[in-house]
């Protein structure tokens, strides 16, 4: 009987089948002998038991071998089923490998055929160059013969051409010039006319004439006598307390108060009014209601450089210069309250920088603070610019605003767009139509004395003020003057003007110098 191991599943060896016999016997034999020992008559039980145990083993020999032929059966399925996989895969790989041949030799056909066509690109490329060659001698040859004909070498008539086409192109270039820039000039000036005819729309102030003398009414001409007092007393006593000159003349019931500081001239105006309302003068009354306007000045000093810092909306302001804005109140130029010219001028530089995108905030602080100098020019020296620009630099205001107040006439460097739109402002305020005043006579003298400056120099033909007086122009003679000397007579002019006249704004200075040929054909 074949034997097997254990390579299938469910199939029993012959070992675990002699086993079972064995066990089966010794169970046998095991029953036997229990039976011999307790009963003969157990023989029987026993050939039974032996007659089982042969069937059980006829059973399992049979069952071995029916497992056998079906591992046997399995074994041969696994192995046609191997063979045919294997079959299959050579297929397949003969198929790809013919796919590799066929592909390796469209390759080589394909790698032929560009080598043949690099030959012929290269026998083409080798007519070419034969061919390049040929025309660089028939180049040469024709600029030799071009050359000979000319009279110049290739270099010269370059050069040559170079200085036809550069002086050609410099003349297109500078009419262009000419038009972009008369095309810019007017598109400025239509957008300045713009801007400051915006900004004077939008503000509307109301100014008073300057002077330097204030008028107090009186009920009667018997008041001035109680007001100068015996042996002028009161009128000392007033005078001493105030720091003003009190002028009694002919001029019937009125006195004038004359001083060049206006916040003195101010409480001296209130304090007389109050004196010739009150009746009892005396010096003692005196002090106290000169004491009272005061404080009545002050406050209205406080409040009015509030109301300026409010109106121009320039918060943060050291209260110093609060304080300074509102002495402004009490301070004219050419006509012109200052207080209203800096909220004015405030309002103007704010319009101009948002117009033109700069620092809206620095334009108005300088706009507003421009002419602080002016509340104190009469007690220290220099020019308002420069002692409005020490204070304000003293009481923490930015860089930037400092120099807007203090280059605003140009007597320092413009360090921002800012500095030059305040500029602007101050000129928008105190030049526009109303701003100023001034009488007929003093504006006619004013007039007369500019064409006479400008007549004493040699060489002026004739002058004429312009402009209300805000421009001078002036004929010279051509066979005295020439070319250069008309800018050196301008700025000479200029500076006897600045040395000799008041003014308000700038004058500006036109020399004409004209040349006329003239012939008569007959």
């Amino acid at each position: 009987m074949p034997r097997f191991s254990g390579v299938f599943p469910g199939a029993i060896s012959m070992e675990i089948v002699m086993a079972l016999i064995g066990l089966v016997i010794g169970i046998g034999l095991g029953v036997g002998g229990l039976i011999v020992y307790q009963n003969l008559q157990g023989q029987k039980r026993r050939r039974e038991a032996e007659s089982e145990a042969e069937r059980i083993l006829k059973e399992a020999q049979h069952q071995a071998k029916q497992t056998a032929m079906d591992a046997q059966d399995e074994a041969l399925r696994i192995q046609r089923e191997a063979e045919k996989n294997a079959k299959r895969r050579r297929q397949e790989l003969d198929r790809e490998s013919d796919r590799l041949q066929k592909r390796r030799a469209d390759l080589d056909a394909r790698y032929e055929r560009l080598e043949q066509r690099e030959q012929n690109l290269n026998k083409r490329q080798s007519k070419l160059d034969r061919r390049q060659n040929e025309i660089n001698a028939m180049y040469e040859e024709q600029k030799a013969e071009l050359e000979r004909v000319a009279g110049m070498t290739r270099d010269e008539a370059r050069q040559e051409l170079l200085t036809m086409v550069e002086q050609e192109t410099r003349q297109d270039m500078a009419r262009r010039i000419r038009e972009i820039e008369a095309e810019t000039r007017l598109e400025a000036d239509r957008r300045a006319r713009d801007i400051i005819a915006l900004a004077i729309q939008r503000i509307a102030s109301e100014h008073v004439n300057e002077i330097s003398v204030s008028v107090v009414p009186l009920p009667s001409e018997d008041m001035k006598g109680r007001i100068i007092g015996r042996n002028g007393r009161n009128i000392r006593a007033f005078e001493q307390a105030t720091g003003v000159d009190v002028v009694v003349d002919d001029t019937p019931e009125a006195v004038t108060i004359s001083s060049f500081d206006p916040v003195r001239r101010e409480i001296a105006r209130r304090a007389m009014a109050k004196l010739v309302l009150d009746g009892r003068i005396h010096p003692a009354r005196i002090e106290k209601l000169v004491e009272d306007a005061r404080k009545e000045v002050e406050q209205i000093v406080r409040e009015e450089g509030e109301r300026a810092v409010y109106e121009a909306g320039v918060p943060g302001l050291h209260p110093e210069l609060i304080k300074l804005l509102g002495r402004l109140k009490f301070r004219t130029s050419y006509g012109q309250n200052q207080h209203a010219h800096s909220i004015e001028t405030a309002h103007i530089a704010g319009m101009i920088a948002a117009e033109l995108g700069a620092d809206v905030a620095t334009a108005k602080a300088g706009g507003l603070l421009h002419d602080i100098g002016k509340a104190i020019d009469h007690e220290i020296e220099g020019t308002h610019a420069q002692i409005g620009a020490d204070f304000a630099k003293r009481y923490g205001v930015p860089p930037k605003v400092v120099n807007c107040i203090a280059s605003h006439h140009h007597e320092v460097e413009q360090e921002c767009v800012e500095a030059i739109i305040v500029e602007a402002a101050d000129a928008i305020s105190g030049a526009r139509p109303g701003a100023r005043r001034e009488s007929l006579e003093t504006y006619i003298r004013r007039v007369k004395a500019l064409e006479d400056v400008a007549k004493e120099f040699k060489g002026v033909e004739q002058s004429y003020a312009l402009q209300a007086g805000r421009e001078v122009r002036i004929m010279v003679k051509p066979e005295e003057i020439d070319d250069l000397a008309t800018t050196r007579l301008a700025r000479d002019i200029s500076r006897r003007i600045e040395e000799t006249m008041q003014y308000p704004g700038q004058i500006k200075v036109t020399i004409i110098r004209e040349t006329r040929a003239i012939d008569y054909a007959k």
